[in-house]
């Protein structure tokens, strides 16, 4: 067997296909255990050798999703995925995966997680340690052999995942969000030195598909991007990035093409489409983000204030408060959900209620959020309705959430609830008590 480590790679011109996804569909399941709505929608994508590809998108956009079909874990609902033109029916052998969360044996050694694969594959012993330190020194873990997890720091855990990866030889490299768990410094180290592996040709690997929400990453990593929309996933645009490495983030094409992407993320699909739209469902199935209403105000504040005085470019609004796309956006599309900012062209502005919002001592704030709450949040108004009619003035969360369970999985039915929960009570459309999960007109208290 040859050695992994020292095979050749580099950065040339995308070669022959190595996976071809056509037509994938896949569904969520509902709280009753039936077929939901679509997770995937009609998603196809080839993965050609000697090629770093972005999966671009919020949450909800079915990346971890897709990432998991590419690897044969989870079959399409429907849809056909193809491994070195051969039809894929479960895990390939030719792919290994670097997750988010570090996921080591805490018990075991840097040594014995990275060897760990090749055991499973019953490798000799003398060819398993071989690989293994070879594979320990390309990613610069040399001396910490010995160490177990605990020991290291966040960034050097990230690397025995990325050796553990190298190890068993793999064609494709998948990799779902690697560097989120890290701090900035940390990520921005290991990201270019994994850059420089790869373009140095000292990875075995063919192609690189990751998954990601930070789009300057996406730009400073791929050769090419591709932008999934939302509620379901549907690959909006293929971007190519043509700028040789090492990129500049500085550089004026850089900037653009962050630019182009923060603007294709926040256009409507269709110039027709309601701000509604940008939430999965419609009516009472619209599934919303949890996000707190200090955050929803913090917000406005901030697009508010010096420098932007009521209009920001997303980009230097992500820059300035330290947020990724995953962060951000769902902020900026509830305060557009709610009619307090317009999205356009990667720009959010504040609308007249939002400027007014801006300026409003607490009480006022509350009243006019209860007021955009009843009106453009329809889950929020059946809530007060349902209060209304009844004579004790009070229902069950479970019979909401019931109704959320038919439009979509448990875990978002979860967080649409809480979501509502939160802000009809900041709103002060009423009152919920924790224990008894019960809604009511007056404070249970």
């Amino acid at each position: 067997m040859s050695d992994p480590i020292s095979a050749p790679q580099g950065a040339t011109a995308a070669g022959a296909p190595v996976i071809v996804l056509e037509n994938i569909v896949q569904h969520y399941r509902t709280g009753s255990g039936e077929t939901g709505p679509r997770i995937l929608d009609d998603v196809s994508l080839t993965l050609r050798e000697n090629e770093i590809v972005g999966l671009l998108g919020r949450s909800g956009s079915g990346k971890s999703t897709l990432l998991r079909i590419v690897s044969g874990l989870t079959r399409p609902a429907s849809g056909s995925v193809a491994y070195l033109g051969q039809p894929v029916e479960g895990p390939i052998d030719g792919v290994a995966m670097v997750f988010q969360s570090f996921a080591l044996f805490p018990w075991l050694t840097v040594f014995d997680n990275v060897e760990l694969g090749l055991r499973a594959k019953k490798a000799p012993r003398e060819e398993a340690r071989r690989r293994a330190l070879k594979a320990i020194d390309v990613i610069g873990l040399d001396g910490f052999e010995s160490a177990f997890p605990k020991e290291l720091s966040g960034g050097m855990r990230q690397r025995v995942g990325f050796a553990r990866a190298l190890v068993v030889d793999p064609n494709i490299l998948l990799m779902d969000e690697p560097f989120s768990a890290l701090d900035v410094l940390t990520a921005e180290t290991l990201r270019t030195d994994l850059l420089d592996l790869w373009v140095e040709g000292r990875m075995p690997i063919k192609s690189i598909l990751m998954v990601t929400h930070n789009i300057e990453e996406a730009v400073l990593m791929c050769d090419r991007i591709l932008v999934l929309s939302s509620n379901p996933g549907r690959i909006a645009a293929e971007i190519a990035v043509s700028l040789p490495h090492p990129r500049n983030r500085l550089d004026p094409e850089f900037r653009q093409l962050v630019d182009r992407i923060y603007a294709l993320m926040t256009q409507r699909p269709d110039p027709t489409a309601t701000r509604e739209g940008l939430f999965a469902g419609l009516g009472v199935g619209m599934s919303l983000p949890h996000i707190s209403t200090n955050t929803l105000a913090g917000m406005i504040e901030e697009i508010a204030a010096d420098p932007y005085f009521g209009k920001a470019d997303l980009p230097a609004l992500a820059d300035s408060l330290q947020m990724e796309i995953d962060e951000l956006f769902p902020v900026a599309e509830t305060l557009q959900l709610l009619r307090f900012a317009e999205l356009e062209e990667g720009d959010i502005k504040l609308s007249p209620a939002g400027t007014r919002f801006a300026d409003m001592e607490t009480d006022e704030r509350k009243k006019l959020f209860g007021e955009h709450l009843l009106a453009f949040v329809p889950l929020a108004g059946r809530i007060r309705a349902v209060l209304e009619e009844r004579p004790s003035h009070t229902a069950r969360a479970a019979r909401f959430l019931e109704e959320l369970e038919d439009h979509m999985s448990d875990d978002y039915a979860e967080t649409t609830l809480r979501s509502v929960v939160n802000w009809g009570r900041y709103g002060e459309l009423f009152a919920y008590d924790e224990n008894s999960e019960l809604f009511s007109l007056e404070n249970p208290q």
